[in-house]
């Protein structure tokens, strides 16, 4: 059995490091659709199911992580900006004043699942246009749930968190590895086959 995350990213394939050297990151093509029936709060729990589940058809025999992770602003998500003016658009709403990052994981051996979400408080200081307009004419924002990276150069706009630093860079590293240790402890005690 090996331990596949499914994820393309190369954030969360570093901090999964930090959990466990013994993995491998593959990227799983899913449609990332939320029913409007799933609540803004749940969706990235939601999409860690669906990219689990097809991780696991690839991969049958092996345990497999998928996260998602989401910004949430006014009971909206705001995903990867598509341009400046959507980019410059969450930066304006993002602007002196509170926000939620919601990282989503789901782990998966077989048909057995555990999945959870964490919440992170994010809190921007105010940002005058001309900081705005530069930021958004760099290349980080666009790959990026929000428009922004904690650890990037979006850090000079923020005031503090409240919650899990590394579940904004997008993956919650502590609460990861308290439910893997889980997941594996019942594997080997024979609990989940």
């Amino acid at each position: 059995m090996q331990i596949i995350l499914a994820s393309a990213s190369p954030r969360r394939k570093e901090l999964m490091k930090v959990i466990t050297k013994n993995f491998t990151a593959k990227a799983v093509e899913t449609e990332e659709i939320i029913p409007s029936e799933i609540a803004a709060e749940k969706a990235s729990e939601y999409l860690s199911k669906i990219k689990a589940e097809a991780a696991a058809k690839l991969h049958s025999t092996d345990l497999v992580i998928g996260c998602d992770t989401t910004v949430l602003c006014d009971g909206q998500i705001l995903g990867k900006p598509a341009d400046k003016d959507e980019c410059r658009k969450y930066m304006m709403l993002l602007s002196g004043r509170a926000h939620i990052v919601a990282t989503g994981c789901t782990i998966r051996y077989g048909s057995i699942e555990k999945s959870f979400t964490v919440y992170t408080e994010v809190f921007f200081r105010e940002m005058d246009p001309e900081e705005i307009e530069y930021y958004i004419s760099t290349d980080e924002p666009y790959d990026k749930a929000g428009g922004y990276g904690i650890q990037g150069k979006a850090s000079i706009f923020i005031e503090k968190i409240n919650g899990d630093y590394f579940n904004v860079v997008g993956l919650p590293v502590s609460r990861l590895n308290t439910e893997l240790k889980s997941f594996l402890n019942k594997i080997n005690k024979g609990e989940i086959l």
